[in-house]
């Protein structure tokens, strides 16, 4: 002899089951969301792992990568990232580019527009020339594009002042003026004026 289940119960029962298949169905949305988000590149500073084992964010420089590129565009390098570097990132030198007037070597610091000529153009003004120049016609060393070689042609900046000037603009970024200079190990006052009329930032 059966027994019917009472209404009541089985409106119970098809509840609950409504339930269970929301349930999965919301556990594979956010499965797939999860597997998209690993999947797709992170628009975020990278994290590195510090000597303690911490996770902290890397360093990273944003630079303006323009001229006799394949795709120019702001692109965002690793801290000590080189012009190299940054050439790269826009897929490598176009036709017609002038490679010879670009300092490959050079480090890069924030905020840089990287300019690559093309050949027979004057050498990009704050951009990649390997001079590090202001502007075609004005023959003032940039401290912030400046190699040491070019820093090295300055009245009394011999190669060990020219490799403080490039180590001090590595480690605290572009020089917003030419007073910073005075915030180089062996520059002082009167040193800064005999080259405040040489260079410019």
């Amino acid at each position: 002899m059966t027994t019917e289940e009472p209404p009541r119960a089985r409106r119970r029962l098809g509840v609950g089951a409504a339930i269970v298949v929301a349930l999965a169905a919301l556990a594979v949305t956010v499965g797939i969301g999860i597997l998209r988000g690993a999947t797709a590149p992170v628009d975020e500073v990278p994290l590195a792992v510090s000597t303690t084992g911490a996770a902290v964010r890397a360093a990273a420089l944003f630079v303006h990568v323009s001229g006799a590129v394949r795709a120019p565009g702001l692109y965002r390098l690793d801290d000590g990232a080189r012009v190299m570097d940054g050439i790269a990132a826009a897929g490598g030198f176009a036709d017609g580019a002038a490679k010879d007037a670009v300092n490959l070597a050079r480090p890069l610091s924030d905020g840089e527009q990287l300019v690559v000529p093309v050949v027979g153009a004057e050498p990009p003004a704050g951009g990649g020339a390997a001079s590090g120049a202001a502007s075609a016609g004005d023959s003032r060393v940039n401290l912030n594009t400046a190699d040491a070689a070019a820093l090295d042609t300055l009245p009394r900046i011999g190669p060990a002042l020219a490799a403080r000037i490039v180590a001090w603009r590595d480690q605290n970024g572009r020089f917003t003026s030419v007073d910073d200079l005075l915030a180089v190990p062996g520059i002082g006052e009167k040193m800064l004026e005999s080259l405040r009329d040489l260079v410019t930032v």
